[in-house]
């Protein structure tokens, strides 16, 4: 048989009052005593003591859950959002249901239908393309929500992302400093516009340091065949005349494909071709030249997307957009100094 409060109160001698204020987290704005706090919380654990969540939910009006919905959780730079987020949300005492998208609206759209039959108290979505009827659904519904590395435009809503512009632009101005003029980026075809913008720094770094920005230099690929196309995308680099002297990537995945394909190709980094990728990631470590990369601010993400949604949840509907800064981590890769 479950515990309850009375089965608490009965053990410590107290009023079931005094319990459930301690149970629910009022003890200070009831003014209980510690020595009395931990003897109650002492009781509740020997006897097992389980909250009945969907009577507190019944009472409040919330289900303390927060969906997450992300492009692909199996991504490290997702799955270590995912990580500090939950973190976060359980020092509200708030759980996280997590799902991938898979970039495509449809399956965004099923997922987003499954945790509202769920109840969640609000959502911290990564959008896909064409995600703009999901995000309006969620206005015209009143359903808090906060966009999360990606954000719309055109669409006023909360979300916490990237200055992808500024990270690009600083990332490839790095490589010009270190000396390169022949610089290509490898971008996914895409409509995203956190990707769009990171190309748009790339192509501006090139123009304030009187580089031509090519088109052949730009090769845009598809998610679907990353890696036929990003061979396809190197060995046109190495065609040129002159070849590329260095490449930016600007997504994990695209820097990890992108440096097998350049062992393969057996090209030593920095020596033929300098390199500079995108997010913080394990497998960089296992490449025998350090990798500089742009790593975000992923603690600050988490963190100010779950209060972000508290605070809506809470009705404050005032629309909140933050841009956060990079940091460009220079190691041997781009061709400057090398680690010491």
């Amino acid at each position: 048989m479950k515990a309850s409060l009375k089965d608490i109160a009965k053990k410590v001698g107290v009023s079931t009052a005094l319990v459930s204020y301690v149970i629910n987290g009022k003890e200070r704005e009831m003014r209980v005593g510690e020595e009395m706090v931990a003897r109650i919380k002492k009781a509740a654990r020997e006897l097992n003591y389980q909250p009945n969540q969907i009577a507190k939910s019944l009472k409040s009006g919330k289900t303390l859950t927060i969906g997450f919905i992300v492009a692909d959780i199996s991504n490290t730079f997702f799955a270590n959002l995912a990580r500090i987020i939950e973190d976060e949300a359980k020092k509200s005492n708030y759980t996280v249901i997590f799902g991938s998208s898979d970039e495509t609206p449809e399956n965004a759209w099923n997922l987003m239908t499954v945790l509202l039959n769920r109840q969640v108290d609000g959502f911290i979505i990564a959008p896909t393309v064409n995600s703009e009827a999901q995000i309006k659904y969620l206005q015209e519904k009143n359903i808090p929500f906060v966009l999360i590395d990606r954000y719309l435009p055109d669409l006023p809503a909360n979300y916490v992302a990237l200055d992808n512009y500024k990270a690009a632009f600083d990332a490839v101005s790095l490589l010009i400093r270190n000396g390169r003029r022949r610089i290509g980026m490898v971008n996914y075809d895409t409509s995203l516009f956190h990707l769009q913008e990171r190309s748009r720094g790339y192509k501006q770094a090139l123009t304030e340091n009187k580089l031509q920005v090519e088109p052949v230099l730009l090769q845009e690929i598809r998610e679907s065949h990353l890696k036929e196309d990003i061979k396809e995308a190197l060995d046109s680099f190495r065609a040129l005349e002159p070849p590329v002297d260095a490449i930016f990537f600007p997504s994990n995945k695209l820097t990890v494909t992108g440096l097998k394909y350049i062992r393969d190709l057996k090209l030593k980094v920095p020596d033929d071709i300098a390199v500079v990728g995108f997010d913080e990631t394990d497998a960089y470590d296992l490449f025998y030249c350090p990798i500089t990369y742009v790593r975000q601010p992923m603690a600050a993400f988490g963190k100010q997307a779950v209060e972000l949604l508290l605070k809506n949840i809470e009705s404050n509907k005032n629309i909140t957009q933050l841009n956060l800064e990079a940091t460009l981590v220079v190691r041997a890769s781009s061709g400057g100094m090398p680690d010491k």
